[in-house]
């Protein structure tokens, strides 16, 4: 099936979780944010959120700097 992730077309299995999505994203183990079709999802739930067809998943890492 075919989702969004930060924007950008791609294909996942079925069933695929937040947790899947965000681990393909980034390595970070903290300071890590999840949102799905625009709503925060908590990172208690993100191995039971399942994505379906043509969801937005939009993962975003704090950095630090100034």
């Amino acid at each position: 099936m075919k989702v969004f992730v930060n924007g950008e077309p791609r294909d996942v299995p079925e069933g695929t979780s937040v947790a899947e999505v965000v681990a393909s994203v980034t390595a970070a183990v903290t300071g890590v944010a999840a949102a799905l079709n625009d709503e925060v999802v908590r990172r208690s739930s993100w191995e039971t959120t399942a994505l379906a067809h043509a969801d937005r998943i939009e993962v975003l890492t704090a950095v630090q700097g100034g």
